[in-house]
């Protein structure tokens, strides 16, 4: 599990440093795996200023630029569309450590001009994946100053999650685990309901005989009409990009944000592709269903699916279908947020080799009582980033009875025998009879 320290913060009030949190997360259980600072990497490159670019004698496709360093004036020959004069840059001089190459810069000789120093992109900081041209600054930065003191960085941490711990793979739950622990205080989760503007024109429905009814017992979703998917804005993608996800298109980044953000998959089909009501049912035998993987899957009866009349559009819990998918052309979708049977989910997995982030979590048993919150939170990031306007929310099933009660009694753990260190057998091991005294 991968997220940024910024993020993280966005739902734990915390002054707690970096080190003291990483040494939280491990006390906690949640292993920290690893710690990429990009700013460690950074101290070497400045901001400086293009004076000059002119076309380099020997080449159509380079330009010989004049680069102001704050302490005097470089030659920089440089390959990028968007090099001219006027422009803040980010320079590497010889000795400076790139991180997509891992060296350091030296001096060059390109076509018979002498290089000095390089302009980078995004890219070649492994700040993003913009690689079309170099990096442009804010016009009123300083020439000469320290990149790294005029931007900030986001540290990604990297958390190795049991089994157990379903509910920290969102980064709500590590927030909440950590505010548990007393390092922070957790922040309110806006859930307001969306007012609907209208009926939803596609129902949903639940078609399992009662032996087959823990497959989905709850279903939610609406429709939003008058969507444009472009591009995600740039803290979206920045985001997705820090844990290694590719941006896609607003409406998908906003599913793999709210995935990872609160550990809650969801789905959004393009509804001018659906036909009739969505349903929650079984596969029938030999049934198949072109994932947008790019690859078609025979599925079976003891698999779950998300259908409309006409066919399978998604596998439950695991991948959507690619005739339903979304595009750029998309106007209006459909949200389906659905709780699966995770050992039902976890054997369709293994059986068509699916590992997705979906089935990742829904596996190990998302939160069953947060449906409709999920599906209002996401509706208002559609509405934020995509325009539109929602239904009312269409409901289906309710939320299984997952809650369960437990009896301590404390007059057996207060029994002498029964104290630390003192209730072994022999040859026993400490851990079994930790657990043996839990269970008694």
């Amino acid at each position: 599990m991968k997220f940024t320290l910024s993020w993280l913060k966005q739902h734990l009030d915390t002054d707690a440093s970096l080190a003291e949190i990483e040494a939280r997360l491990t006390m906690l259980g949640l292993e920290v795996e690893g710690v990429e600072d990009p700013a460690k990497d950074l101290g070497g490159f400045i901001v400086a200023e293009v004076l000059e670019a002119e076309k380099h004698p020997n080449a159509d496709r380079l330009r010989v630029c004049k680069v102001n360093t704050g302490t005097g004036v470089i030659q920089v020959v440089c390959g990028a569309p968007n090099a001219r004069a006027g422009i803040k840059v980010i320079l590497a001089q010889p000795g400076t450590y790139i991180p997509v190459t891992g060296e350091a810069l030296k001096k060059g000789n390109v076509r018979g001009v002498e290089s000095q120093g390089m302009m980078c992109s995004w890219r070649e900081l492994k700040l993003g994946e913009e690689h079309d041209g170099i990096a442009e600054l804010d016009a009123g930065l300083t020439v000469g100053a320290k990149l790294v003191e005029v931007m900030s960085f986001d540290p990604m941490i990297e958390i190795s999650i049991t089994p157990n711990r379903a509910d920290c793979l969102g980064v709500r739950g590590v927030a909440r685990d950590l505010a548990a622990s007393g390092l922070g205080t957790l922040k309110p989760l806006d859930a307001t309901p969306v007012k609907g503007g209208f009926k939803s024109p596609i129902g949903v429905k639940l078609e399992f005989s009662p032996d087959a009814a823990s497959a989905c017992p709850y279903f939610a979703g609406r429709l939003i009409r008058g969507v444009k998917n472009g591009e995600s804005p740039a803290w979206l993608k920045d985001r997705l990009t820090a844990i290694g996800l590719r941006p896609i298109s607003a409406l998908v980044d906003i599913t793999n944000y709210v995935t990872y953000d609160l550990a809650r998959p969801l789905h959004v089909f393009d509804a001018a592709k659906v036909k009739g009501d969505v349903r929650a049912r079984l596969a029938r035998d030999g049934e198949t269903l072109l994932a947008l993987n790019g690859k078609e899957y025979t599925l079976d009866s003891s698999m779950t699916v998300i259908a409309d009349e006409a066919g399978a559009e998604a596998i439950a819990g695991i991948m959507g279908g690619e005739h339903s998918g979304c595009t750029e052309a998309t106007t209006e979708v459909f949200l389906e947020v659905a709780y699966f049977d995770p050992i039902r989910t976890a054997a369709t997995g293994r059986k068509l080799d699916i590992l997705s982030d979906a089935r990742f979590r829904f596996e190990r048993g998302v939160d069953p009582a947060f449906i409709v919150p999920a599906a209002e939170i996401a509706t208002r990031m559609i509405l934020e980033l995509c325009g539109g306007e929602a239904s009312d929310l269409v409901v289906a099933g309710e939320e299984p009875d997952w809650r369960t009660s437990i009896v301590l009694r404390p007059e057996r753990v207060a029994e002498p025998g029964r104290r630390r260190g003192r209730h072994r057998q022999a040859g026993g091991h400490p851990a079994r009879s930790r657990l043996h005294r839990v269970r008694a």
